[in-house]
């Protein structure tokens, strides 16, 4: 039995408010449980060096955990101190996801920001940043055809991610705190609505896995992101999830 009571294949409870920033572009702000997770994506009229003068715009993304967003006081990123490994890994994470659905060329030579900021966490924080990062971005994109700034939208392609592992020996979907710091095999899966994997990360903390574990997780995946999918596409279409 799950700490939750779910079922194995069950996603927590997902809510995505939009417009909770008046100043970004896109905003929203995405709860999965406990997890809840702040995502802004602001539009500079700048691309980074490696873009100039190519006609094509670029998407980053950064992310923060609060210091009150755990159970301890954590201290800041970047107050004093370089920025931690696993921050780093995640924001490029966010980033090459997000990229993975923008046409460069329609955009233009304007760069997005995606901002990440963890509220309070209870598992699955960077899989929440990129669904809730794809809406945020999705806003900004629907702003700036409002405005007329663009003729077409730059987002081809819809997409989301979600944490798949095994606890107690079973294969489970969207792992809260509680399972995850004793699982056996954690893993983040991107995935598109077209049923690509922009990004899988898998690893067992003790026996190695089977193939068979890993289609487990797979199967997995391809029902929560499926979940996920129809809770976006009702956030930018001005319905509530």
């Amino acid at each position: 039995m799950r700490p939750s009571k779910r079922l194995f294949d069950q996603l927590r409870p997902v809510r995505i408010t939009t417009n909770v920033n008046k100043y970004a572009e896109g905003s929203c702000m995405i709860e999965m449980g406990n997890t809840r997770v702040l995502c802004t994506a602001s539009v500079e009229k700048r691309v980074p060096f490696f873009r100039r003068n190519s006609g094509l715009g670029w998407v980053t993304a950064e992310y923060a955990m609060l210091p009150r967003a755990t159970s301890e006081r954590n201290r800041r990123d970047g107050r004093g101190r370089m920025i931690s490994g696993r921050t780093q890994e995640i924001q490029r994470l966010i980033g090459r996801a997000l990229r993975a659905g923008i046409d460069f060329s329609v955009l233009g030579e304007r760069q997005v920001i995606v901002d990440c900021d963890v509220l309070q966490a209870d598992g699955g924080t960077r899989c929440a940043a990129v669904t809730g990062g794809w809406v945020a971005l999705k806003l900004a994109m629907q702003s700036l055809l409002r405005e007329r700034v663009l003729r077409s939208d730059p987002v081809i392609e819809q997409l989301a991610a979600v944490s798949c592992g095994v606890y107690a020996g079973t294969a489970l979907l969207d792992l809260e705190y509680s399972e995850d710091s004793e699982a056996d095999l954690d893993g983040n899966f991107v995935m598109t609505a077209s049923r690509k994997f922009v990004e899988i990360q898998c690893s067992a903390e003790e026996d190695a896995f089977s193939r068979n574990t890993y289609d487990k997780l797979l199967s997995l995946a391809e029902k929560g992101v499926d979940e996920l999918l129809q809770a976006q596409t009702k956030a930018v279409s001005g319905v509530s999830p």
